[in-house]
């Protein structure tokens, strides 16, 4: 079987990743050598799929339904192999292999064509949330995961970097709060780092599970803030947006108990640095959509 990469990951990997393409050359040989490891049998590679990674459905020689997911280095695979080993299973996707080649993930099988995104919105968001706070445990005490105050300092380069005229002043308001809230934090836990709807796969074991963290350890709050700005297409349509974001932002820090100004804090943060960088790739529309959530923040 020929394991193309999906068009979405490599339009995404050479948006963000100079060097991508040695990669994804060896990425048919690399996934056959995967699968024939571990004796699978290939049902299909999933479309679209992830921006970072393949991912491959197969049966196990025992017949077990499974997921082989290969991913670059920049892509920290192995940071989430060792997330989701310390999680066992618990409101993520459970890891069938505990070690392997470096970049490849045997993952147990989850509906990958079924999110908590394809509920009605309220819902969504509290299956979500839901999701969420199973995943916020005290990290490993040897842990090696990236802080959120290493993230965000390389993220708060490239915004300066990345910022002109127009967006000069909600850059520096993300770099205030940022400033602001590294200086004051809560305990830290074990965060999934990229969290969103789309994130949230159904399964057989547990109605909901995580799947796909980029983790990271830190205070609740940087977690959330990304599920905050979800559906933000919708939000920038409706009239209502702006309203509908604070009260989003107020229901999501009361649910889930983290406080509600470090939570628009960090909303507002992780919305600018996405703009300036899907600017600075080309994607105009999406960035210009995410700098206008901000300004509502």
């Amino acid at each position: 079987m020929a394991f193309e990469p999906p068009r979405r990951l490599v339009k995404a990997l050479g948006e963000a990743a100079p060097g991508a393409d040695d990669w994804l050359a060896k990425l048919p040989e690399a996934a056959r050598r995967a699968v024939a490891l571990r004796g699978s049998t290939v049902e299909r590679v999933q479309v679209p799929g992830g921006r970072s990674s393949l991912v491959i459905l197969v049966r196990l020689p025992d017949d077990t339904p499974a997921v082989l997911k290969l991913a670059p280095g920049r892509a920290r695979p192995e940071s989430e192999r060792a997330a989701l080993a310390h999680w066992g299973g618990l409101g993520a996707v459970r890891l069938l292999e505990p070690a392997g080649a470096e970049g490849v993930l045997l993952l147990e099988r989850l509906h990958p064509d079924v999110s908590v995104r394809s509920l009605p919105e309220a819902k969504s968001m509290l299956e979500a949330a839901g999701t969420l706070r199973r995943l916020w445990v005290e990290p490993p005490a040897d842990h090696v995961f990236e802080t959120v105050a290493e993230r965000t300092g390389r993220q708060a380069e490239a915004m300066r970097a990345g910022a002109d005229a127009q967006s000069a002043p909600l850059v520096e308001a993300a770099l205030a709060a940022r400033e602001e809230l590294l200086a004051s934090a809560p305990p830290a836990r074990l965060l999934h780092g990229v969290f969103r709807q789309s994130k949230v796969l159904a399964g057989e074991r547990s109605p909901w599970l995580a799947v796909g963290p980029d983790p990271v350890v830190g205070e609740c709050a940087f977690d959330l803030a990304r599920l905050v700005r979800d559906r933000v297409e919708d939000l920038i349509a409706s009239p209502s947006g702006a309203a509908t974001t604070r009260r989003r932002v107020k229901r999501l820090a009361e649910s889930l108990e983290v406080d509600q100004e470090r939570l628009r804090g960090w909303t507002l943060f992780r919305a600018v640095e996405s703009g300036v960088r899907a600017r600075r790739v080309g994607r105009t529309q999406d960035g210009e959509l995410l700098l206008e959530f901000a300004a509502w923040l």
